[in-house]
């Protein structure tokens, strides 16, 4: 990885321009891939993250202004929940009608989620272990 004094500085714009450039990117290409493909059910979003990745891996780094920007949009993340707090007050009677499925569906996709990061963690661990062995 290079050091941030070999890396070309961005801006916070820039830094902005770049993360919201990614996500847009991934959003057209999941969009053009169900004009095609109708079935496909990916998050644009994720396609733009990993967009940016390759980007950060071209560049070497994220250098500082992106983690700045990136550190700004993590320490407010919680003002992202407000719409969908509101949403959620203004949907009651869809919650109310369809709460228990809904908690049901929660509780089964987080202990689901637990027990794949579990034996992600375990394979990573055994993987790394052989690894020290050789």
């Amino acid at each position: 990885m290079n050091s941030d004094a070999e890396q070309k500085p961005i801006g916070i714009v820039q830094a902005l321009a770049l993360l919201l450039a990614c996500q847009l990117a991934g959003e057209v290409l999941v969009t053009t891939a169900r004009q095609v493909a109708p079935g496909v059910a990916f998050p644009g979003p994720v396609v733009g993250m990993g967009l940016l990745f390759a980007v950060l891996v071209l560049r070497g780094g994220a250098g500082r202004s992106l983690e700045a920007t990136g550190g700004a949009l993590l320490r407010n993340l919680s003002l992202l929940f407000v719409p969908a707090a509101v949403g959620i007050v203004q949907q009651g009677e869809v919650i109310a009608a369809f709460g228990l499925p809904l908690i049901a569906a929660l509780l089964a996709s987080t202990v689901l989620t637990l027990v794949v990061t579990v034996y992600a963690f375990l394979a990573v661990a055994r993987w790394t272990e052989r690894r020290r062995a050789k």
